[in-house]
């Protein structure tokens, strides 16, 4: 009979709580509530008809922008700020950018 082998799960270390510092919370839930609206008005301006999915990925956003309002507020030593996750992709290619727009003598 074959061998079929061995099922392994590594298990992540939990990340650990925040810092707490003044005015946490609100940043947290400007930020919490922000990116998901900012999705509504993405979704929002397309001009191609979207049909049932638009409603349908508003909605979710709606969710989201609720869960993340949440934990933003009542857990807020678990809440991580998207915009200074993603924040720092969209600088460094911005910086990239420019940098290529420097060199071309624009």
């Amino acid at each position: 009979m074959k061998e079929l082998g061995m099922l392994v799960f590594y298990v992540r270390q939990p990340r650990p709580d925040a810092r707490y510092w003044a005015g946490r919370e609100i940043l947290a839930a400007v930020d919490a509530v922000g990116w998901p609206i900012a999705w509504i008005v993405v979704i929002r301006s397309v001009d191609v008809p979207v049909g049932v999915m638009g409603p349908f990925f508003i909605s979710v956003c709606v969710l989201s922008a609720l869960t993340r309002l949440r934990r933003a507020l009542w857990e807020n030593h678990r809440y991580w700020f998207t915009t200074w996750k993603w924040g720092r992709y969209v600088f460094a290619i911005w910086v990239a950018g420019m940098a290529m727009k420097l060199a071309m003598g624009v």
